[in-house]
C-alpha cells in the first residue's frame, strides 16, 4: 500500500465510518461465503449406521442430509440449518407432509422481522414461499416440534447456518425426499 492510499483511506475512515464499516462486513461476508464449498447436487454415498432403512439424518456441522437407502448407503442432499441460537439437535419423526405449504411467521420472528406482519395469518404456498414447494413436518411425542424439513425460496442458502432451526433444502430435492419417507419416519439430527 502506498502513502496516498494509506492517508485516502484514514480520511475516508474518518469522515464515513459508517462506509468502512459497511465495506468490512461486506469483506466478511464475502470471505464466508468463499469458504463454503460449492453444492453439486444429492449424491448416493457410503454411510454405515446401526439406524433402519428409510431413517433420516441430518449433520448439522456437514450441512448434509441422509436418507438412508441400504445397509451402508444413504442418499446425501446439502441443507441450510439453522444459524446460531436458532440451531438445535434431536430425534424427532415425521408427523405430516405438504406439498406447497401455507407460512406463517411464529411471532417471535415477527418480533425481530416487523416486515413479517403482513403474513401473520399466513403467506400462500408457492415459489416465493419460504417453505417452498415441499415440508416435512417433524414431530415428537405426538406434537408438532414447529421444525421442518422444507425446500426454500432461497437456493443460496444450501450449505450454510441460515435458517431460523429448519432444514432448508432446494425445492426439487425435497420434493424427491417427500415422495420417499413416510409418516412416522424417525429423524436424527446431530
Amino acid at each position: 500500500m502506498n502513502r496516498r492510499k494509506f492517508v485516502f483511506g484514514v480520511v475516508a475512515a474518518t469522515l464515513f465510518p459508517h462506509a468502512a464499516i459497511a465495506a468490512k462486513k461486506k469483506k466478511k461476508k464475502k470471505a464466508r461465503a468463499e469458504k463454503r464449498p460449492l453444492y453439486r447436487g444429492a449424491e448416493v454415498v457410503e454411510f454405515a449406521t446401526p439406524e433402519k432403512i428409510g431413517t433420516v439424518i441430518v449433520s448439522t456441522d456437514e450441512r448434509a442430509l441422509y436418507h438412508i437407502i441400504g445397509r451402508e448407503t444413504a442418499i446425501r442432499y446439502g441443507v441450510a440449518v439453522g444459524k446460531e441460537g436458532f440451531d438445535w439437535a434431536g430425534i424427532a419423526e415425521v408427523g405430516r407432509k405438504v406439498k406447497w405449504p401455507r407460512w406463517t411467521p411464529p411471532r417471535s420472528m415477527i418480533k425481530r422481522k416487523p416486515e413479517l406482519r403482513q403474513w401473520r395469518n399466513g403467506m400462500p404456498g408457492g415459489p416465493k414461499n419460504p417453505l417452498g414447494a415441499r415440508a416435512i413436518y417433524l414431530f415428537k411425542n405426538g406434537r408438532d416440534t414447529l421444525f421442518r424439513i422444507h425446500g426454500t425460496n432461497e437456493p443460496e442458502s444450501i450449505g450454510s447456518a441460515a435458517s431460523s432451526g429448519c432444514i432448508r433444502m432446494l425445492n426439487e430435492e425435497v420434493s424427491e425426499l417427500y415422495e420417499n419417507v413416510r409418516i412416522g419416519t424417525k429423524v436424527i439430527v446431530i
